[in-house]
């Protein structure tokens, strides 16, 4: 079963209709137990970095969810879930995050003719050998909605990036750590291949 954590962030049911329509069995929980007996956990989100840290300690899921990840489960953030694995963010001066991946979250920079939120396909290039773009080609096009980006410390972790004024750290994975800054639950084919990939690790 696959545990996605519902901490008031958006786009959680988007996420849950996908990883049912590929036939995963899914719940949509903040109860700590029901976290622990998950095979997989999904931080999704769709928000600001200060107010998704808020939430996931108002609701208790901090622990939950390093204990998952601690414990060798599967563990996928996306978009502000995939922020929300690395230290800090220029969005909240101050808030701490997981900690779980070194490195830090930047604003896109302003350029002429460049629209900040980044909202639309772009394609990625694949790098590192990454687990979850196994059967995935180069140059594939998923969707991003986001003003912030991942600046991973580790290059190695980097496992897709994508170029929209800067080289975005778009995909990462470390150990049983997974994070996509695009959105899988949007991306088309190519995105349920992805979650298809990251089920399959289940127990792996």
């Amino acid at each position: 079963m696959i545990a996605i954590l519902d901490y008031d962030a958006g786009n959680i049911r988007s996420v849950e209709k996908a990883l049912k329509f590929l036939g995963e069995e899914v719940c949509v929980t903040r109860d700590n137990e029901e976290i622990r007996k998950a095979d997989e956990v999904i931080l999704p989100g769709v928000g600001s970095f200060g107010d998704a840290m808020e939430n996931l300690r108002s609701f208790g899921l901090v622990s939950a969810l390093k204990e998952a990840a601690a414990e060798g489960k599967p563990v996928l953030g996306i978009c502000v879930g995939m922020q929300l694995f690395f230290e800090s963010s220029e969005e909240s001066p101050g808030v701490e995050g997981l900690g779980l991946l070194k490195g830090r979250i930047r604003r896109i920079p302003d350029a002429p003719g460049l629209k900040v939120p980044h909202m639309g396909w772009n394609s990625l290039h694949l790098q590192n050998h990454g687990r979850l773009f196994r059967g995935i080609p180069e140059q594939s096009y998923v969707y991003f909605v986001h003003s912030y980006y991942p600046e991973a410390e580790d290059p190695s972790i980097v496992t897709a990036t994508a170029e929209y004024g800067v080289t975005i750290h778009a995909s990462a994975e470390q150990g049983n750590l997974f994070a996509c800054q695009f959105h899988p639950e949007k991306s088309s084919d190519v995105g349920l291949a992805i979650l298809k990939n990251f089920a399959a690790l289940a127990g792996k």
